[in-house]
């Protein structure tokens, strides 16, 4: 049997307030109405059972925030999300677009090249286009861990992205509108 002392103790209490404050947890009364605004949601196909329920809680959000103008894009993988994401922002049609994938860490470097060219494209898409582009995409060390984090202990991160996506859309309206940021 393990012996328990403070320095025990106090790990499995550290390791207890990480694992809760990776759960982001929002105030469904302080997300703006998302009617007055268009979406584009990106979703990675690679990884399928994972990215289909990232793009579940994504909908669903969506939905409950009342946003009407939704359209749903799919990609062979999340190195494809960048180049989605900037030919839609080209089109001028959306007020926010959604990037969902997952990358999980295999044997090589490959998962290091993928995740940091998605991130660096997906901000440079946004610079560029002067746009709200949201990045829900995964990157774990293990299946578990996605699914944790597509639905399960952790939440869903597909969910997470839709609030932004919705808070940066409605910011962008109030800043172009000159309107104060709440």
């Amino acid at each position: 049997m393990a012996k328990t002392n403070a320095k025990t103790t106090k790990t499995t209490k550290t390791a207890k307030t990480v694992k809760a404050a990776h759960t982001l947890t929002h105030d469904s009364a302080r997300v703006p109405d998302a009617g007055l605004f268009s979406f584009a949601v990106v979703v990675a196909d690679w990884h399928e059972d994972i990215t289909s329920a990232l793009l579940s809680g994504c909908l669903k959000t969506l939905k409950r925030h009342k946003a009407d103008s939704v359209e749903v894009f799919r990609v062979p993988g999340s190195f494809e999300l960048t180049t989605m994401a900037g030919k839609l922002a080209s089109t001028g049609d959306f007020d926010a677009i959604i990037c969902l994938g997952c990358v999980i860490q295999g044997e090589t470097r490959h998962f290091e090249f993928i995740c940091q060219a998605v991130a660096n494209g997906l901000t440079n898409v946004g610079i560029q286009f002067g746009l709200p582009v949201i990045f829900g995409v995964l990157t774990t060390n293990t299946l578990e861990q996605a699914k944790a984090r597509s639905g399960g202990a952790l939440g869903n991160k597909g969910t997470e992205a839709a609030v932004a996506a919705i808070q940066m859309a409605n910011t962008f309206f109030q800043i172009e509108e000159d309107e104060p940021v709440f």
